[in-house]
């Protein structure tokens, strides 16, 4: 057999770092570099403390892809010296699982413990779920299941109800610009290359990521190996080349500074203002440079409550649909069920009253705090309160002709008082009809 001279070795190991994607070298090993999460792994966190006593239940990881599912559960099986075994249930089946529960059960006979990793493990039906009961109810293996759905719906609840449920969130854009700034000094990234990269084009790739590790890392590595290749072999990557990598212009936005306020705003006062061509615009300028979607989308849950209210009754609807659209389908092909709520929310009649009412409430409930509630309305499920006179004189309304009762249930104090004040816009003006004939009847005016 030859042998291998020391360069041979070398050249050898370089090619091996080359060939292996960047995401994969740049996959932390420890705690101590693992990114996000500080919600679950910061000190004195629940989940910080079972691994630093060695007391790690069975467990579903909840979170959207590339946030550090799989990593955290190599980095549990490491520090807790478990036997590690990872499989997919993608690519794997029945006849699978019962070949890691038989390894599980050898290592268990040996005195090792076995973590057993599942990837996407609500693609598993029920009776492969199943098929893991019996080995977590008897400890021969200790199930970290990962996925990007919802557990409550995915996930058999007999096998639900044995796991501990950790929500994962995405990482955000100063965590993935930490992790490329670490990439491009680490000798597992970029760190034995000479590269010249503008500053600005790191957080520009993280906000491009959209709280993905691995789109961020996968991103850089297209980036450099795109780059320009100097004589002196520096690699020069400039923001052209970028642009190409994206497939789009690099707009340059803080997901968490003024701009991004103000483009939330420009958004929001432009449907206010019936214009739906300004509004999908500075949509458009959101998503395109990578806004999270679901964050639109709850705030036009809130314009539609805000500045339509009950003037058009589907507006509420439509934007919880469109919230529903983003979370199924994701980006870019909720663009259009955003656009379809923006403009419907554009041209909606418009009404505040809600916003109005409830401030003004708020107000009166801040200052009046202690003002009791009307004898007339309380509970009494018990014999002295009903001693007390709580509920006397109540009036069940669906037993009364008009479905109503002559009673006040403000307090006393705030009998006179009138929060929700509707508009005669779209069909709050039927609204506010039903308004003056209840409160004519409720005080006895009515014809």
């Amino acid at each position: 057999m030859d042998q291998l001279s020391l360069f041979d070795t070398q050249t050898r190991q370089s090619h091996s770092l080359a060939s292996t994607p960047l995401a994969d070298r740049m996959r932390p090993q420890t705690l101590e570099d693992y990114i996000g999460q500080k919600h679950l792994l910061g000190e004195g966190k629940l989940f910080r403390k079972m691994l630093e006593q060695d007391q790690i239940p069975s467990m579903i990881f909840w979170g959207p892809p590339g946030v550090g599912k799989t990593t955290l559960a190599r980095i549990i099986a490491n520090r807790t010296k478990f036997c590690f075994l990872n499989f997919s249930a993608v690519t794997s089946g029945m006849k699978e699982i019962k070949e890691i529960m038989k390894q599980a059960e050898e290592n268990r006979a040996y005195g090792v413990r076995t973590l057993c990793f599942v990837d996407e493990i609500h693609r598993f039906n029920k009776a492969q779920q199943d098929a893991f009961l019996p080995y977590v109810e008897k400890g021969s293996i200790t199930l970290i299941g990962a996925t990007t759905e919802n557990p409550s719906f995915e996930i058999n609840s007999a096998l639900l109800s044995r796991c501990k449920v950790f929500v994962l969130k995405e990482l955000n854009i100063d965590d993935l610009t930490d992790l490329l700034s670490r990439t491009m000094t680490d000798l597992r990234g970029f760190g034995s290359m000479d590269i010249h990269m503008e500053d600005e084009l790191l957080p520009v790739i993280a906000a491009f990521a959209n709280g993905d590790a691995r789109t961020a890392l996968n991103t850089l590595e297209m980036a450099v190996l795109n780059g320009e290749i100097s004589p002196d072999g520096s690699v020069t990557v400039k923001k052209e080349t970028l642009e190409q990598c994206l497939g789009k212009k690099t707009l340059l936005y803080d997901k968490n500074g003024e701009e991004h306020y103000n483009l939330i705003s420009a958004l929001h006062k432009s449907m206010r203002n019936s214009d739906p061509d300004a509004a999908v615009y500075w949509l458009a300028r959101m998503l395109e440079a990578g806004e999270d979607p679901l964050f639109i989308a709850r705030r036009l849950i809130r314009f539609a409550s805000e500045d339509i209210g009950l003037a058009d009754n589907q507006a509420l609807q439509i934007a919880v649909a469109a919230y529903q659209a983003c979370h199924f389908n994701g980006m870019p092909e909720c663009n259009l069920n955003l656009t379809q709520a923006v403009v419907y929310l554009s041209l909606a009649p418009r009404s505040n009253a809600l916003y109005r009412a409830y401030e003004t409430a708020k107000a009166d409930a801040l200052t009046q705090l202690s003002e009791p509630v009307p004898f007339v309305i309380r509970n009494a499920p018990t014999r002295l309160m009903d001693e007390l006179h709580y509920g006397e004189g109540y009036i069940y309304a669906h037993d009364t002709k008009e479905k109503m009762a002559h009673m006040t249930c403000l307090p006393e104090s705030l009998t006179d008082k009138r929060y929700y004040l509707p508009t005669e816009e779209g069909a709050e003006g039927i609204m506010k009809e039903r308004l003056e004939r209840s409160r004519a009847f409720r005080f006895g005016t009515a014809d």
